[in-house]
C-alpha cells in the first residue's frame, strides 16, 4: 500500500509535488504551534484558577480557625473541607461542602500533612469532571482543602481547539491552492524549456548545416531560472556550432573524395590507355616503346606525388601521437637560400630575388619540410604567372618569431578566391590544365606544415602583386613537445 502510495506520488508533476509538501509541511508546522498554543493556554488557565483559589482560601482560612468549618458558602460548583490530620490519618469535620465521592480530597489532605508547602492537584471527581484542587495548612494538625471545576477551562481550551483547527484549515488549503498557482506560474518556464527541448528532439538535425531553430525565452522564474535558462541558451548555441562545424567537414569531404577521385582518375586513365597500347608492342618500334613507358613513369610518379601529399595531409588532420615531422635545429635563412638555388635551376624564365641578413635564422623544426614548404611557395609563383614575372624571398625576424615572404608580380589572386586558396584541391584558374596547373594540393600541403609548426601562413598583396608570408616561432614549437 505504502509502494504504491509512493510510486502515485512520484508521478505527479513537480508543482504537485511541492505543493503537497509544502501542505505537508505547513500541516506539521500549524499542528505544532497549535499544540503548544493550546498547553500554554490550558497551563495559564490553571495558573489564574489557582491563584484564585489561593485568594479564596486566605478568607476560609480564617473562617475555618475562627468557627473550626469554613461556614461561608463557597462558589457555586467549588467545595471546601476541613481536616484534622496526625500521621497518615485525615479525619474530615462537618459540616462541609463536598462530593460524594471526596476520596481525592482525603488524599490530597493527607500529603499535605507530609508537605511545607501548598499543593495544587487535577484531579477528575466520579460524575463531576475535573476539578482543580488545593490543599493549604490551616494551623497545625488542621488543612483546608479547595475544589474548583475545570469545567470552563476545558471549554475554552476546547473552542480554542476549534478555532485552531478552523483557521489552521483554511489557511492550509489556502497555501495550496495559491502555493501550488505560484509554483505552476514560477515553474513555467522550465516547462517552456521542456517544450522547446521537444521541439529541438522533433527537428531534423540530419540536415546540412542544420540551424536550432528554437531558443527558451523570457525573463520569469528568478534568478536560477535566469542562470538555466542561459546554460540552456548555450548549450543550443554549442550545439548549433557543432551542427554547423560538422556541415562544413562533410562538405569539405564530399569535395574532397570528389576532387581527389578527379585527380586521380586523370593519371589512371592515361596508365590505362599506354597499358593498352603495350597489346600492339610488337608491332611498336623500339623507341614508339620507349616513349609509352616514360609516360606511364611519369603517371605513376604524379600519381606517386600525390598519394604522398594525401597521405601527409592525413596525418597532420590526425594529429598523430608521433607527427610526421622530425625535429632539429636549423637555419631557416640557408634553406631560403637552398631552395631560391633550385628554383633558378629549374624556372630562368622568372627572375628571383632573396633579401636576408648576414646572421643566420636557427628554427627547432623540421627542416625537410620547412623546405617543401618554401618549394611549394616558390613553385605557386612560377606556375601562375607569366614568364619573366620577378619573384622575391625576404627573411626577417622580429617579436620571437621568424617571417618568410614569397612575393610575386603575377596578376594576383581575386578577393573571392583568397577565403579558399589553402583549401584541398582549389584552383584560382578553373580552365588551366592540370599538367601545367599542379594538382592543387601545394597550398593545403604547406598550410598544413606550418600549423604543424606551430606557425601561421597568410596571403596579402592587390591585384598586380601576391605575397605568402610564413611566420615561425623562434621559441621551441609546441608540437614539438608532443
Amino acid at each position: 500500500m505504502t509502494g504504491r502510495w509512493w510510486r502515485a506520488y512520484r508521478g505527479l508533476r513537480l508543482g504537485t509535488r511541492l505543493a503537497l509538501g509544502l501542505g505537508v509541511l505547513s500541516l506539521v508546522v500549524f499542528a505544532v504551534v497549535g499544540t503548544v498554543l493550546t498547553a500554554y493556554m490550558r497551563e495559564y488557565l490553571e495558573r489564574q484558577l489557582a491563584d484564585q483559589m489561593k485568594l479564596v482560601q486566605v478568607v476560609q482560612s480564617k473562617d475555618a480557625a475562627a468557627h473550626g468549618t469554613v461556614e461561608r458558602k463557597p462558589y457555586y460548583g467549588w467545595y471546601t473541607a476541613v481536616y484534622d490530620v496526625s500521621g497518615t490519618s485525615a479525619d474530615l469535620r462537618t459540616p462541609a461542602e463536598v462530593p460524594d465521592d471526596s476520596r481525592a480530597l482525603t488524599a490530597l489532605a493527607q500529603s499535605m500533612a507530609r508537605s511545607d508547602e501548598d499543593l495544587t492537584r487535577t484531579v477528575r471527581i466520579g460524575g463531576h469532571g475535573p476539578y482543580l484542587l488545593r490543599a493549604c495548612e490551616v494551623e497545625p494538625g488542621v488543612v483546608l482543602v479547595s475544589a474548583a471545576p475545570l469545567g470552563d477551562v476545558e471549554d475554552t481550551v476546547e473552542q480554542l481547539i476549534t478555532v485552531q483547527v478552523v483557521v489552521f484549515g483554511l489557511a492550509l488549503a489556502a497555501l495550496v491552492v495559491f502555493g501550488r498557482r505560484m509554483l505552476r506560474r514560477g515553474l513555467k518556464p522550465l516547462s517552456d524549456m521542456a517544450s522547446t527541448a521537444h521541439g529541438i528532439a522533433s527537428h531534423d538535425l540530419t540536415e546540412s548545416a542544420a540551424r536550432l531553430p528554437l531558443r527558451a525565452d523570457g525573463r520569469d522564474g528568478g534568478k536560477e531560472v535566469a542562470e538555466l535558462r542561459t546554460a540552456f541558451n548555450t548549450m543550443l548555441e554549442h550545439i548549433d556550432a557543432s551542427l554547423a562545424v560538422r556541415a562544413e567537414a562533410e562538405q569539405r569531404l564530399r569535395r574532397f573524395v570528389a576532387d581527389a577521385s578527379h585527380e586521380l582518375r586523370t593519371p589512371l586513365m592515361s596508365v590505362r590507355g599506354y597499358a593498352d597500347l603495350f597489346q600492339y608492342a610488337a608491332a611498336n618500334a623500339p623507341g614508339e616503346r620507349e616513349r609509352h613507358l616514360a609516360r606511364l613513369r611519369a603517371e605513376a610518379a604524379r600519381m606517386g606525388v600525390l598519394l604522398d601529399d594525401l597521405l601527409l595531409l592525413a596525418r597532420l588532420d590526425a594529429d598523430e601521437v608521433e607527427a610526421p615531422l622530425r625535429w632539429e635545429e636549423a637555419d631557416l635563412a640557408e634553406l631560403v637560400r637552398q631552395a631560391a638555388e633550385a628554383f633558378r635551376a629549374a624556372r630562368p624564365g622568372h627572375p628571383l630575388t632573396v633579401t636576408s641578413g648576414t646572421e643566420p635564422v636557427r628554427l627547432r623544426m623540421d627542416p625537410q619540410r620547412i623546405r617543401q614548404v618554401l618549394d611549394n611557395l616558390l613553385t605557386n609563383a612560377a606556375v601562375h604567372t607569366p614568364p619573366g614575372t620577378e619573384v622575391s624571398v625576404t627573411v626577417s625576424v622580429a617579436s620571437g618569431a621568424a617571417r618568410v615572404s614569397v612575393a610575386d608580380t603575377g596578376p594576383g589572386v581575386p578577393v573571392a578566391d583568397r577565403d579558399r586558396i589553402f583549401d584541398r584541391f582549389y584552383r584560382v584558374d578553373k580552365a588551366r590544365s592540370r599538367d601545367r596547373g599542379g594538382s592543387g594540393l601545394g597550398l593545403a600541403v604547406a598550410g598544413s606544415l606550418v600549423r604543424a609548426h606551430g606557425g601561421t601562413i597568410e596571403l596579402a598583396g592587390e591585384p598586380g602583386t601576391t605575397v605568402f608570408t610564413v611566420t615561425l616561432p623562434t621559441g621551441p614549437a609546441g608540437a614539438a613537445d608532443r
